[in-house]
């Protein structure tokens, strides 16, 4: 339908003026082609049921009514779990059927889709290479005089123009996406039928075929031959959803958090080989508290395989203190010392008889490194014995630019920001086993704990198994949507034999990797 555009000095009774234009007209027009035109113009149904919508709207417009909450499915499923668990009298036994009713989970689906929706009517912007002498473009301009013009007043311009669609590459089909969450259909309350629903697991690589209903997208996993879709929660109506779950997720974070969890620290001096590696020496710069910001749901993604002339990926290690992750880097050092490469950290303690710049240490002026730290030159840094130690972004480059893996041990939280078109980071986290196979094969080993003022090595505590592996369920919790690999140490030999295999995969395979990397 052609576009429309119209002003005037009022937009009281624009629908009685239309309808009353072409007999009005009829006396100004010179030929029948022209009142023809006008005829089939102002007495198209679809143009009079448009300006009725219009003018109902137009009532509405200064109240701007919204919605109160644009999540009322998943809000009656988390009312009927919250009932479950209270003493069941007459009400709440009336009220727990009512919500189960298949009606009800409909209507309460309805409102959420058109609670997401924006139905204000907007005309389409007039194209500005239209040619205002072409014959297709007829400008209409009514003048007030003694006519009775259903009372309207001042001059009224209607522009008509061809009707144009932009026309825009569908990538329905063509998506993918990797979900961030685990997602049982069955267990979802506010889905309209469980059987349509696709399950998934985090990390799973999924295809959209349609993204046309605003709380419902419908997906199948990648590769999977079966041409039948299935509904999964859209990006908008999950992050809701865990957005009013939120506050709960933080306060138990936050309850752990509150303890001394050293597990999430990291020592710098990854080419060192004395056996102070393990010293806890500084406090990073951002939070590890629970970014409340993050609502992991979907990432879209893409496949990619490194090019022979491409630097090679990022490699990032995560793990709590003390689960073997130095152990493991170093045999991959050993392994191939021209393949493999580590940072070199800047400090500003004084530098020792023993030690070369550049080698142990890039060693610089406490004023230079607080300027560096001032110019966002750190992945992360701290201070311990009143002394700076950190982790360049130069220093990543320096690795990289050899034509080497860099090995980069972080904490997990600075994982997202280093995930960027430049170092396109692996990420692969080192996880302790049971409790039971810890006191196996750390009853020889020794830790530098945290609780130990002093920084002497130590055999492992009870207390510093249970720290470590609460402090891995916080990882995998808060940061495991950034995790690509997960490799549970629970033998050295069998985990360095799998993060080899690992390695020689990412170097040669083909892996899904977020869009921004590869068209930002």
């Amino acid at each position: 339908m052609p576009a429309l555009s119209a002003g005037s000095g009022s937009d009281t009774g624009l629908y009685e003026l239309l309808a009353a234009l072409p007999a009005q007209l009829q006396p100004h027009v010179d030929s029948q082609e022209d009142l023809t035109f006008l005829w089939d113009v102002f007495g198209e149904k679809s143009l009079h049921s448009l300006v009725k919508i219009h003018e109902k709207l137009h009532y509405y417009e200064e109240q701007n009514p919204t919605p109160v909450l644009q999540a009322a499915a998943a809000l009656a499923g988390d009312l009927a779990e919250e009932l479950q668990n209270k003493p069941l009298n007459s009400e709440i036994r009336e009220l727990l059927k009512l919500l189960s009713k298949p009606n009800v989970k409909a209507l309460l689906s309805v409102h959420d889709a058109v609670a997401l929706k924006n139905y204000g009517p907007v005309l389409p912007p007039e194209p500005d290479d239209i040619d205002e002498e072409e014959d297709s473009v007829k400008i209409i301009r009514l003048v007030k005089h003694r006519e009775p013009l259903a009372q309207s007043q001042g001059a009224i311009t209607f522009k008509i123009i061809p009707s144009t669609k932009e026309e825009t590459p569908s990538k329905e089909g063509k998506m993918f996406i990797k979900a961030l969450f685990d997602y049982d259909a069955y267990e979802d309350k506010a889905i309209p039928c469980k059987e349509a629903g696709l399950s998934f697991k985090k990390g799973d690589i999924l295809q959209i075929m349609s993204q046309d209903d605003a709380t419902w997208w419908q997906a199948k996993h990648e590769g999977d031959a079966n041409p039948r879709a299935g509904l999964i929660p859209s990006k908008h109506f999950q992050e809701r959803r865990l957005a009013l779950r939120r506050p709960e997720i933080l306060v138990q974070h936050l309850k752990v958090s509150n303890r001394k969890s050293s597990g999430f620290r990291r020592s710098f001096r990854l080419s060192r080989k004395d056996k102070k590696t393990n010293k806890s020496m500084y406090e990073c710069r951002k939070s590890d508290q629970y970014d409340t910001a993050d609502v992991p749901t979907y990432e879209e993604v893409t496949p990619y395989r490194r090019q022979m002339n491409e630097n090679y990926r990022l490699v990032v290690l995560v793990g709590p203190v003390g689960v073997g992750l130095n152990e493991l880097k170093r045999k991959l050092l050993i392994s191939d010392t021209q393949h493999y490469g580590v940072t070199v950290p800047h400090t500003t303690r004084p530098r020792r008889s023993q030690e070369s710049d550049g080698v142990e240490y890039v060693f610089i002026s406490k004023h230079l490194f607080e300027t560096d730290v001032q110019n966002n030159k750190f992945i992360e840094y701290g201070e311990y014995k009143n002394n700076y130690y950190g982790t360049s972004i130069d220093s990543v480059r320096s690795v990289l630019a050899k034509n080497k893996v860099c090995l980069l041990d972080v904490q997990p939280h600075t994982v997202k920001h280093l995930r960027t078109l430049e170092f396109k980071p692996y990420v692969i986290f080192i996880k302790p086993p049971s409790v039971e196979r810890l006191r196996e094969t750390r009853k020889n080993a020794k830790i530098i704990s945290s609780r130990d003022d002093q920084g002497a090595a130590k055999p492992f505590t009870e207390e510093d198994f249970q720290e470590m592996i609460q402090s891995a369920q916080i990882m995998e919790s808060q940061y495991g949507h950034l995790f690509d690999k997960t490799i549970v140490n629970d033998d050295l030999a069998m985990a360095f034999s799998e993060l080899k295999t690992t390695f020689d995969k990412l170097e040669t395979d083909t892996h899904w990797v977020p869009v921004s990397w590869l068209h930002s």
